[in-house]
């Protein structure tokens, strides 16, 4: 089948509740429920995981590694914005 006929799909999954989706990897499949089906079958083989989401690869707007600097460097000055203020208690688990 074609590239447009079975588009590429990255998966991911959520391990566990309060946690972020993670990036687990890629498929090609016909439509958004079959990809879904897919990467329940292919990334959570051993009941890992309480939440999937597929996107089509050519919907995932990305930032050129080239343009680091541009994009993130002016967050450096801006010290306010890095947790390193506060402590986080332990009993807090992930934030």
């Amino acid at each position: 089948m074609s590239e447009a006929a079975m588009p590429l799909y990255e998966v991911f999954i959520r391990p566990k509740a309060g946690l972020s989706h993670k990036h687990v990897g890629s498929l090609h499949a016909a439509d958004d429920d079959m990809a879904l089906n897919m990467a329940r079958d292919v990334y959570t083989r051993r009941a890992e995981g309480v939440s999937i989401w597929v996107v089509q690869s050519k919907l995932i707007a990305a930032s050129d590694p080239v343009d680091k600097d541009m994009l993130f460097e002016p967050t450096a000055s801006k010290v306010y914005r890095h947790p390193t203020f506060y402590d986080i208690p332990e009993e807090v688990g992930h934030m």
